[in-house]
């Protein structure tokens, strides 16, 4: 059974982003829902409780805020596999953390709002775990997004996200931007003037505050600001990392076709290890269950056709850590 009120399933279908930079934005989401400001913030508060939302409020890029982000993983011991992990995890600059059934068997998002944040987070991850640690920066982008799509009988599906606002070449962040940035990072305060009261704590005046939002969110520093759903806990319990090898000429025609299904919610080129790792295509499918992901890369295998040369998927085991990019205080 779905837990969701039709409220709170509204909320979710509606607003994992395009929450709107006003004074009083939850009056304003609320009116267009059919409910009160008070109950709609009610429900943000219990989605968040219950886990059914990972995080409200904006989604920082760390790359256009002239930090950088990458994808790395290592090869745990299973003996000293939970010792790594807390190791790797104490880290701030570790995002996400996901425990994956491979040789490779720890997979892990780093981001820094400083470029040399990055090299430095993977170098020390070397230095206390000794074990060897493998980049996979991304070298092009394909498709980031995932939109979640809930009926009133607990299914769930994936839908193409809106196309978002294209981003400036150059971005001057102020000062007071980089602290809206740190005392947002987790989210947006539960109050009925979210803005205001983070104006408030920073000693600015609320149309500085306001302006930073939008200005960041025409820029691309921020992709989106609304719900971050739980996929997990809303019913996409299949998780599974699809990684392909195909020829280097083709990698941008194909990674455009399997960004382009709504299956899909991250689609990147990656570099290759010769000798550990041959795949240089990277894509994030979602399903109900195993069985619906290798349902789905079957697909994805059908639709890219003779230039693979060799494919896998590496599903999730556990999540290790999960919190989004955190600013150095």
């Amino acid at each position: 059974m779905n837990p969701l009120t039709p409220h709170a399933r509204a909320f979710i279908n509606q607003f994992q982003g395009g929450f709107p930079i006003v004074e009083r934005p939850f009056q304003s989401v609320a009116a267009k829902l059919g409910m009160t400001e008070t109950v709609l913030i009610q429900t943000v508060r219990e989605l968040l409780d219950d886990g059914l939302l990972s995080r409200f409020g904006p989604l920082y890029d760390a790359a256009r805020l002239g930090g950088s982000i990458t994808l790395a993983a290592l090869s745990a011991p299973p003996a000293e596999f939970e010792r790594t992990a807390a190791l790797v995890n104490e880290l701030p600059a570790v995002a996400h953390n996901y425990r994956r059934e491979h040789a490779l068997n720890m997979w892990f998002v780093v981001a820094s709002e400083r470029r040399s944040g990055v090299d430095d987070c993977l170098a020390t991850i070397g230095h206390i775990t000794g074990l060897r640690v493998y980049d996979f920066p991304k070298l092009r982008e394909f498709y980031l997004g995932l939109w979640l799509e809930l009926d009133a009988h607990g299914g769930v599906a994936t839908v193409p996200l809106p196309v978002a606002q294209a981003a400036a070449e150059n971005i001057d962040m102020t000062p007071v931007d980089l602290r809206i940035i740190a005392a947002t990072q987790a989210g947006l305060p539960l109050v009925g003037q979210p803005y205001a009261q983070i104006a408030a704590d920073l000693g600015v005046p609320v149309g500085h505050v306001l302006a930073a939002f939008e200005r960041m969110l025409s820029t691309g520093v921020i992709r989106r600001i609304g719900a971050v759903p739980n996929h997990y806990r809303l019913g996409l319990r299949g998780n599974g990392m699809t990684v392909w090898d195909v020829p280097d000429e083709q990698v941008n025609e194909l990674g455009q076709q399997i960004g382009a299904q709504d299956f899909v919610s991250h689609c990147y080129e990656r570099p290759r290890f010769p000798g550990v790792w041959r795949y240089n295509l990277f894509a994030m499918v979602h399903g109900r269950d195993r069985d619906e992901v290798l349902d789905k890369t079957a697909r994805l295998r059908a639709l890219l056709g003779a230039p693979v040369r060799g494919y896998d998927v590496l599903f999730s085991s556990a999540v290790l850590k999960k919190t989004g990019l955190r600013l150095a205080a």
